[in-house]
């Protein structure tokens, strides 16, 4: 082994080479590899430079280490914790002592250093050998010199042999394909048959058919607690199984950061890890108390036995249910793993499920059409039945309120009948006397929330073509609210209550005839319009409060003060005048003093996420049990202005029901893990 250090001065593209320092060693008696030799003889020269370094006062600029060993060059560019440890050491001395980029390769034929340690023939010793002049190409520019190389790739020479020790076990049965757990143990049971059936087939005895027995359900339990306790507590069962080998079982078997620390685990003869308990000497109950089974918390198996008790005390008597599952088990926080199993209970979740009625939405332009004719929007719906007395036979007859959505004013009609030509007649009453809406808004006939069982019947057999066919025109538009959503027609529902209340007041015989019922309710529609609308002032009573009636008839009761009678071109014009004066007086204080009452939301004031189309929901139906509800997905869900949706088209068994947000469940369907199925 040697090297050789040199010199080199260059000045004014002049140069000059001198050695200054060599060192040689003999290889060791003990046989040495190649490239432990050449690795070697790198420290030997990095020692060397390092030395000459220390002993001159002049200023080196720049190192440059040649070898003809690529895996010299290869193992300072690695990473030598990869090597062998004599590798591994010197590549670190050489780290620590030079730089990567400082090491250079080189032919041997152009080595110097081997004129040390391969000798031919007797030694050079001139002073123009090589060994004192130094090799030729340092006599030359630095782009002359051999190549970078820095690129030397790998090797595999002295790597450090590893051996990875890997052991996969199969389960018997892969414990995610089930669902329940009593499936899981018939099918661990049937596992184990199978196999007892195979060794008494090779003994030649008779297999075992029929139903399963109560020792092959039990074997089949002890086999899935095993692996269950196997796969969550490795370390702790390989200590337990030793120390019951121990001579010294005093000694402590597990650390005190294990799970199972504080539980004093042992393993029994079946090979299940349990509980020791305190309550052996009793009598009274069977081992599995005195001594439960540790089941890991978090685990498919413990939620699939959570599932089963749960699902045995038929979704209820959650007490009951924690009590019954600690004689047997001994599960880490067993109240939440027991509430996350429930909350994942598919059954669970579709009782518990409850609709989330979207943000009150704004309200529509009827109800804020100022400065427009009473009754220009016009609410429709029924009530009643009410039974008179015509001759001596008892008929029945029903109210048909027509409200104002602005000015909230009420007229009432009486409809002898519900079929189609009367319901056309008693709008057509009311146009003679109030004027042809602009739009007339009304329930479909099966969202009547006051109404009567006979009165929701008979409507359903109105012909709401028929009645589009009549009243709509160029002029006149009728919409119809989706069924099952009284709030979307709150503003007739509420005058609706009013109108009952009222005529209870009244001392009507039992059976009024049709004058009696008539003029009743021409009452009654009197002291709905003379309602105030607004707040009634008591410091100013020459302001009185605004009602219906301002609207219809210029004064809250309809009076008015009598005034000589003059048909002049001027009075008329003056006339004219005023009462337009006194339209707008009233319309200025509706928009001053009712139109704030109705901005603020009185009840659904945050918003909910919106149904989606695919959404698989439970309709709410009051008239049926909650077991009877029909289901199905949403295939049409129409979304507001605000991104609410308010109002869902549901395909059902029977076929598409549409109706209000407020009454559709979406149901959270999904496994046991809570992950959700695919739609």
């Amino acid at each position: 082994m040697a090297a050789v250090a040199y010199f080199r001065f260059e000045e004014e593209g002049k140069v000059e080479c001198a050695m200054i320092g060599s060192k040689t060693r003999v290889a060791p008696l003990k046989f040495l590899s190649i490239p432990r030799l050449e690795l070697q003889a790198a420290v030997i020269g990095a020692r060397l430079a390092e030395c000459i370094v220390k002993s001159h006062r002049m200023k080196i600029v720049r190192r440059v280490f040649w070898t003809d060993s690529r895996d010299v060059v290869c193992w300072s560019r690695s990473d030598h914790r990869r090597y062998s440890q004599f590798v591994a050491f010197r590549i670190s001395e050489l780290l620590d002592t030079t730089q990567v980029d400082e090491w250079r390769w080189l032919p041997t034929k152009a080595n110097v250093a081997d004129e040390g340690t391969k000798w031919k023939r007797l030694p050079d010793f001139r002073p123009s050998s090589r060994w004192f002049r130094g090799q030729d190409f340092l006599w030359e520019s630095k782009s002359k010199w051999p190549g970078d190389n820095r690129d030397q790739g790998s090797t595999i020479e002295e790597i450090r042999p590893s051996v990875l020790h890997h052991t996969v076990t199969e389960p018997l049965v892969s414990f995610e394909r089930f669902s329940k757990w009593k499936r899981l143990l018939r099918s661990m049971a049937y596992v184990h048959r199978f196999i007892m059936n195979l060794r008494k087939r090779t003994e030649g005895t008779t297999t075992e058919l029929g139903p399963l027995t109560q020792e092959e359900l039990k074997l089949a339990e002890s086999t899935i607690y095993r692996m269950v306790q196997k796969q969550a507590y490795p370390d702790e069962m390989r200590l337990i199984r030793k120390n019951d080998s121990n001579a010294n079982p005093w000694e402590r078997t597990l650390p005190k950061t294990s799970p199972l620390y504080k539980l004093s685990p042992a393993i029994d003869n079946h090979g299940v890890l349990r509980m020791r308990g305190r309550i052996n000497a009793c009598e009274w109950v069977d081992e599995a108390t005195k001594n439960p089974i540790l089941l890991p918390r978090r685990n498919l198996v413990t939620n699939l036995v959570l599932a089963d008790y749960h699902a045995s005390y038929r979704h209820q008597n959650h007490h009951t249910v924690l009590n019954q599952v600690r004689l047997k088990f001994n599960i880490p926080r067993l109240r939440s793993e027991f509430d996350r199993v429930r909350r994942d209970c598919q059954r669970c979740k579709i009782r518990q499920s409850r609709p989330q009625p979207p943000a009150m939405g704004n309200l529509p332009p009827a109800r804020l059409a100022a400065f427009q004719r009473p009754f220009s929007y016009t609410g429709v719906d029924y009530f009643g039945p009410m039974s008179v007395l015509v001759g001596r036979r008892t008929e029945k007859r029903w109210g048909v309120l027509l409200t104002c959505m602005t000015t909230r004013g009420v007229h009432i009609e009486i409809a002898y009948s519900l079929t189609t030509d009367s319901c056309i007649l008693a709008p057509r009453n009311f146009i003679a006397r109030r004027g042809i809406p602009l739009e007339i808004i009304s329930d479909r006939g099966t969202n009547f929330v006051g109404a009567s069982r006979e009165l929701r019947e008979n409507l359903e057999r109105v012909d709401e073509k028929k009645l589009m066919i009549e009243f709509v025109s160029p002029n006149t538009k009728w919409t119809f609210n989706p069924p099952a959503a009284p709030h979307f027609g709150g503003c007739w529902e509420r005058l609706i209550h009013s109108v009952k209340k009222t005529m209870s007041d009244f001392d009507l015989p039992r059976l009024p005839s049709d004058e009696i019922l008539r003029s009743t309710l021409m009452e009654i529609e009197m002291i709905l319009n003379t309602r105030p609308l607004t707040d009634i002032t008591l410091e100013n009573d020459d302001e009185p409060p605004l009602t219906p009636n301002h609207f219809l008839l210029g004064t809250s009761d309809g009076t008015k003060p009598p005034i000589a009678f003059n048909d002049g071109p001027i009075e008329l014009k003056q006339s004219w005048k005023m009462a337009q004066l006194y339209a707008d007086h009233f319309w200025k204080k509706w928009v001053t003093e009712y139109l704030p009452t109705l901005t603020r939301r009185t009840r659904w004031f945050l918003p909910v996420k919106p149904i989606q189309e695919g959404d698989l929901v439970v309709i709410v139906d009051c008239n049926l049990p909650r077991n009877c509800w029909p289901r199905g997905r949403v295939v049409e869900a129409v979304q507001a202005k605000d991104g609410q949706v308010r109002r869902v088209t549901v395909q059902t068994a029977s076929g598409l029901l549409q109706r209000p947000a407020s009454k559709v469940a979406v149901l959270d369907v999904g496994a046991i893990g809570g992950k959700p199925l695919k739609k």
